[in-house]
């Protein structure tokens, strides 16, 4: 009996052996095998990506795109809740159960005036003054789309415990929503969340990043309005606030830091020269490198603003309408996500590829970029030693609320000058599927980790709450009043989307965007095309 003992003791002990290194060593197996199934939705990913651009819809009115999106994930199987925060174009689809929860995040909207065809090495819009995706957000969304259905596949088969969520940066453009969300209280049961971003290179950072936060913030001025020529007395001008307003922050502008950043739009002037305007606006963003610093000038542009009023004699309100933290990125995520990144590889461009690159980026003057496409992979991102101001992006808030990384895809051309057409010019061409097929793959294999090393997750928390909030507290900078500004761009769209519909991408009569608006890829001027030889 006891020999029996110890002969079951031993096939039991093994059993959970083989079973324990089964569970470790299928990891890398699995991680080949989700690589094959993106590649196998490499098509989906070509007209997701084409179907996007197509509708070139500005921040707070991508309803044909969160429409579209949104049908492919419910058919997947996804709970939907729609309107999150409010936010009409918002949603949070939801997928498994259990735990890690994994948010999957990336941006919908476009660039205003920004309307362009793809695979032409010059200005070309598609309809002249409409807006188009000159930033490349077209393509994130697909990306993450090809990636978690390419991830679920497997955690269906294996029993893989988990759960999924896809959710849109809506209005990233004025950094409209993210905040909303934390503030709502979506990511309180988040564990990671992984955002994707276009770029030109494949690469991951983590620390604090290069950039600034951010607060967005709308200056209104009432008073008395008269006819200018008959009783001007009479009146008191909003329209000479906001422009006194402006006067005093330009003077401000020397005792700024030098990594402090602002621009301005008169989005109310008053209504026509005859009449003084009784009402008048001012939008500003006002950029720095850390939320206290973005406190203090947005404190100071509040006390411009009273002085403009009390000069006046007009009554001055303010509203936000967008906020950004400075973003801070987790080492553990990155690092493994940067081991995917090594094993993907950049993808390989074709000799179209690179004749359209290098002749945009001599079309725009690119100041140091003229060889194409990127070749050689970009190295990890490191925290930012000494800071550097530039551009914001709301990812930053959640960043703050739980562990986050962003990773970067190669889908656009290396030396462009960002929010502008010739941004747009490859974000529905081969460079742009190629780049999210790649960004996929990387992005399902870190997928996979996360949900079967637990180890990794607990090294994720260990950083944010030993490196990152033990050092600065996250504050929200919306309050519990705050609502999103959901109206924006309504007007603009309500003119341009009538335009665009007749060139919204018909998927079952064309293989390609570029096919159905008849280009030939890559389309250069014959000028372009002679410095292309010289240059051979």
């Amino acid at each position: 009996m006891k020999k029996i003992c110890i002969i079951f003791l031993t096939f039991f002990t093994g059993f959970h052996a083989v079973k324990a290194q089964t569970q470790e060593d299928r990891l890398p197996l699995l991680k080949k095998e989700v690589q094959e199934k993106v590649e196998a939705r490499a098509k989906m990913a070509q007209v997701m990506v084409d179907k996007v651009f197509s509708f070139s819809e500005l921040g707070f009115q991508e309803e044909q795109t969160s429409k579209y999106i949104t049908d492919i994930l419910k058919e997947n199987g996804f709970e939907i809740e729609y309107g999150i925060s409010g936010v009409p174009t918002a949603w949070w689809a939801k997928w498994g159960t259990g735990k890690p929860v994994i948010a999957i995040g990336s941006d919908l909207d476009c660039i205003p005036k920004a309307s362009q065809k793809p695979g032409v090495a010059y200005h070309d819009p598609i309809v002249e003054g409409a807006p188009g995706h000159g930033e490349g957000h077209n393509s994130g969304t697909p990306l993450n789309v090809v990636a978690v259905l390419s991830v679920k596949e497997i955690m269906e088969r294996e029993k893989i415990p988990g759960t999924l969520i896809i959710w849109p940066g809506v209005a990233e453009e004025q950094l409209g929503t993210k905040a909303y969300y934390t503030r709502d209280g979506y990511f309180d049961d988040v564990d990671l969340c992984i955002f994707t971003h276009v770029s030109n290179n494949m690469n991951v950072s983590y620390g604090p990043a290069s950039g600034t936060g951010m607060i967005s913030v709308e200056y209104t001025f009432e008073g008395e309005s008269a006819h200018s020529a008959g009783s001007p007395w009479r009146a008191r001008s909003a329209a000479d606030a906001v422009e006194l307003m402006n006067i005093g922050w330009q003077y401000n502008r020397e005792h700024l830091h030098p990594l402090g950043r602002s621009h301005s739009v008169i989005n109310n002037g008053g209504d026509q020269p005859n009449v003084v305007p009784s009402k008048a606006s001012i939008w500003y963003y006002f950029r720095e490198i850390t939320y206290p610093k973005i406190m203090e000038v947005y404190e100071r542009a509040d006390e411009i603003a009273k002085g403009a009023a009390m000069m006046t004699r007009t009554t001055m309100s303010s509203k936000i309408l967008g906020t950004a933290w400075p973003r801070h990125f987790n080492k553990p995520i990155a690092e493994d996500m940067y081991s995917n990144i090594l094993e993907v590889g950049l993808p390989e461009w074709s000799e179209a590829d690179q004749m359209l690159a290098k002749a945009v980026q001599r079309e725009v003057n690119s100041p140091k970029d003229t060889t194409g496409l990127a070749v050689k992979l970009d190295t990890i991102g490191l925290p930012v030693v000494e800071p550097v101001s530039g551009g914001s992006d709301d990812i930053g808030d959640i960043s703050w609320k739980v562990p986050t990384v962003t990773l970067r895809y190669p889908s656009n051309i290396p030396g462009l000058q960002g929010h502008h057409w010739s941004n747009a010019i490859a974000m529905a061409t081969p460079i742009a599927h190629k780049g999210v097929v790649a960004g996929a793959k990387v992005e399902a294999m870190t997928l996979l980790d996360l949900l079967l090393k637990p180890e990794l997750v607990e090294q994720a928390w260990k950083y944010y709450n030993e490196e990152q909030i033990s050092k600065q507290k996250y504050v929200p900078m919306v309050s519990e009043t705050d609502k999103p500004a959901i109206y924006l761009n309504k007007k603009i769209m309500e003119i341009y989307a009538p335009m665009l519909v007749p060139f919204y991408y018909d998927e079952s009569k064309y293989d390609s965007y570029i096919e159905q608006l008849g280009i030939s890829y890559p389309t250069l001027r014959n000028d372009q095309l002679e410095q292309q030889n010289e240059m051979k």
